[in-house]
C-alpha cells in the first residue's frame, strides 16, 4: 500500500468509499497498459465536470539521451490553486535526484498552476504528482546545471499547457483569458496584479458579455495588495482579431470600438498591463463567468 498514491475530488466532507477504492486498485493493477490509448483512457477516466480530456507528452535530450515526459490532469471548477479541485499527474524517465525533482516541481507550480483561477475557490484536494524512474539512462542530475534547467524548461512547458487547458475548460466557460503584467518592480508584484485580474468576477462577467469595461481591470489591480501608480498604466487587449491599446498612462486611449469588440469576442483573449516600474513580469490564466457556471454548481450535489 505504500506504493499507491490516492487522489480524489468530489463533495467536500464526504468520506471516500475505501472498500471500493481498494477493490479497484487490486483489480485494475494487473491490467494496466502502456499504450497511448491507455493513457488517453486514464485522462478521460479522471474527468468530472471537465468537458475536455487534458494530456500531453514531449521528448527532449539530456546528456545525449532522449527523455520522455508526459502527463494528464483534470480540473474545471473550484479552481483557484494555492498549490483547485485539480489533479495533475506527470511521469518521466529522466534520471534526477529526488531532492531536485521536488525542488523543480515546487518552484514551477508557483508560476503555473498557482497562477490560474476559474472561480476564486481553492479546493481542499489539490494534487500534482511528478514521478521519475531514471530509465532514460542520462547521467543523474544532482546539481543545478544546464541539464537541470533544460529539464525545468520542459516541466514548465507541460505545466503551462495544463494550466491553460484547465482555465479554458472552466465550468461553463466560453473563452480563455490570459493576463500579462509587465515591467513590474518585482515578481511578486506582477503575480499579485495578474492573479487579481483573472480572479475578478466583474472582469470575467464583462468578458462573457464582450463588454469593454476596462475600469473593472484597474479596480482589480487596485485591490490586489500590490503598490503601483495607476497614472502610468498602459492596458492592451489582444486576440486573433488584432491588438489595441485601451489605456495610456491611466487614461482611455483613442481606439476603434468595433475592432475592440471583435478582439474581446474571440475564444482566447490576452490582456497586458504595463505598469512601467521595472523589468519583472508574470502571467495568469482564467476564463469568463457564464450563466452555466451558476447552473452547474447550483446542481452539483443532486
Amino acid at each position: 500500500q505504500d506504493s499507491v498514491l490516492v487522489a480524489s475530488t468530489g463533495i467536500i466532507g464526504k468520506q471516500l468509499p475505501m472498500d471500493k477504492i481498494l477493490w479497484g486498485i487490486e483489480n485494475l493493477a494487473p491490467i494496466l497498459g502502456n499504450s497511448p490509448e491507455d493513457g488517453t483512457s486514464a485522462a478521460e477516466a479522471i474527468m468530472t465536470t471537465d468537458t475536455k480530456k487534458k494530456e500531453i507528452a514531449i521528448e527532449f535530450e539530456i546528456g545525449g539521451k532522449t527523455v520522455v515526459m508526459g502527463g494528464m490532469c483534470k480540473g474545471s471548477g473550484m479552481i483557484h490553486p494555492n498549490m483547485c479541485t485539480m489533479l495533475g499527474f506527470i511521469t518521466t524517465d529522466i534520471s534526477i535526484s529526488k531532492e531536485l525533482l521536488q525542488e523543480a516541481l515546487c518552484t514551477n507550480v508557483q508560476d503555473t498552476y498557482n497562477m490560474i483561477s476559474v472561480d476564486g475557490d481553492t479546493s481542499t484536494n489539490d494534487t500534482v504528482l511528478l514521478l521519475a524512474d531514471g530509465m532514460a539512462g542520462n547521467p543523474e542530475i544532482t546539481e543545478r546545471n544546464d541539464d537541470y534547467y533544460k529539464f525545468l524548461e520542459a516541466l514548465n512547458y507541460i505545466n503551462t499547457y495544463f494550466s491553460k487547458r484547465i482555465a479554458e475548460d472552466g465550468e461553463g466557460a466560453t473563452s480563455l483569458l490570459e493576463v500579462n503584467v509587465i515591467n513590474a518592480d518585482c515578481k511578486e508584484q506582477a503575480k499579485k496584479l495578474s492573479k487579481s485580474i483573472v480572479s475578478s468576477n466583474l472582469t470575467k462577467a464583462a468578458m462573457f458579455g464582450h463588454d469593454l469595461n476596462w475600469g473593472r481591470i484597474l479596480c482589480a489591480m487596485g485591490y490586489a495588495g500590490a503598490n503601483f501608480n495607476p497614472d502610468t498604466v498602459d492596458l492592451y487587449f489582444e486576440s486573433n482579431a488584432g491588438k489595441i491599446k485601451l489605456i495610456e498612462n491611466g487614461v482611455e486611449a483613442s481606439f476603434n470600438m468595433e475592432l475592440a469588440k471583435d478582439i474581446f469576442s474571440e475564444s482566447e483573449v490576452i490582456i497586458t498591463a504595463d505598469i512601467k516600474m521595472g523589468n519583472e513580469k508574470a502571467t495568469a490564466w482564467g476564463c469568463d463567468l457564464t450563466y452555466d457556471y451558476v447552473k452547474i454548481n447550483a446542481e452539483y450535489s443532486s
